[in-house]
């Protein structure tokens, strides 16, 4: 089955991590996998191997459960919100609960799709993890976000591009499960970032043509103002700056990065499928691109690289324009967009 994330897929990659260092930043930004999350992993995976989940899968109402880490590194140590519970005191949980709210909804209204699973998993949401944790990551069961050292990064939490990134890995991680290195890594940050930025386009009621097509611009602190972490629309200019360095992303293949950094550069390769879905969502309007997107992810395998993904959703997209779900120039724009980047 197409359930396990051996990874915790992590907003800010650790190159940018290490850039920081560099200038002198120290602020906690990854997680190892302690030992309350191997037990409760290994719980979940001996149930999803029984012979009742294989036979009917347990149906939820893909309710949110909101729990403050109290700014130590465990999760889920203080139920603070739940589904259709009142409103906390804290401004943080009440944001990350509207924002898994909004994500949930946008699948389930336009995408047909319920929760991280298609079958009403809970959505549970960790707040203020960890000291000054700068970072928020989806670890193949729950999200987790930090508070940022309020000047490079702010709280993770409030943003909700960053919400709907990480859930979307669970998205992933149900569907195709894209394996998290080289090209079927970057695909599936991919996939987090088109989300991210077409969740927060729907509900800024924005059109792909007056979309910024930036994904953190919402997290950068005072020592960051105008930047962000990702381009969709001109990869490789997000940031340059002295704390960071230079945004490494490209935007075609002949500037593919080869190396085995970030698991072979799953951060900085997705520019190019990026740069893809920009460039078909303005032609025929980010919704339509995005169920285009997400017909084609429910067929993908989990060692899909760039020319397969390519050969798949052209396919799909010529089904879909044939059924009229998608404009009838959606294959011949896709193809030229898939050109365009060197594919």
């Amino acid at each position: 089955m197409r359930n396990h994330c051996p990874c915790s897929c992590h907003i800010i990659p650790p190159f940018v991590v290490d850039k920081l260092k560099e200038a002198g930043v120290e602020i906690p930004s990854q997680k190892t996998n302690n030992r309350e999350f191997r037990e409760r992993r290994d719980a979940k995976n001996a149930l999803m191997r029984s012979e009742a989940f294989l036979v009917a899968p347990p149906v939820k109402k893909a309710d949110r459960f909101v729990y403050d880490s109290k700014t130590t590194e465990h999760q889920r140590l203080l139920l603070v919100r739940k589904e259709s519970g009142p409103a906390s005191p804290d401004a943080v949980v009440n944001t990350v609960y509207e924002n898994a709210g909004s994500v949930r909804e946008y699948f389930k209204t336009f995408l047909n799709y319920l929760s991280v699973d298609n079958h009403g998993a809970d959505l549970i949401l960790n707040v203020h993890f960890g000291k000054n944790y700068a970072n928020a990551f989806w670890d193949g069961d729950e999200m987790t976000f930090g508070d940022g050292d309020n000047q490079v990064f702010t709280n993770l939490a409030n943003a909700l591009d960053v919400t709907a990134h990480e859930l979307t890995h669970g998205v992933v991680q149900y569907t195709a499960n894209l394996t998290y290195k080289g090209q079927s890594g970057a695909l599936n940050e991919h996939y987090a970032d088109v989300f991210g930025s077409v969740i927060k386009q729907h509900a800024k009621k924005q059109k792909a043509a007056t979309a910024d097509w930036l994904i953190g611009d919402e997290i950068m602190g005072p020592a960051l103002t105008g930047q962000a972490l990702r381009s969709m629309k001109a990869p490789g200019t997000a940031y340059n700056n002295a704390l960071m360095g230079k945004d490494p992303q490209p935007d075609h293949m002949d500037n593919l990065y080869k190396g085995s950094a970030d698991n072979g550069g799953v951060h900085i390769n997705s520019g190019i499928p990026n740069k893809v879905f920009f460039l078909v969502a303005t032609a025929i309007e980010t919704d339509k691109a995005a169920l285009l997107w997400f017909e084609t992810l429910k067929t993908l395998k989990p060692t899909t690289n760039f020319k397969s993904f390519k050969t798949a959703l052209l396919k799909i997209a010529k089904k879909m324009a044939n059924a009229g779900s998608v404009p009838a120039t959606t294959e011949t724009v896709a193809k030229q967009s898939f050109e365009s980047v060197g594919l």
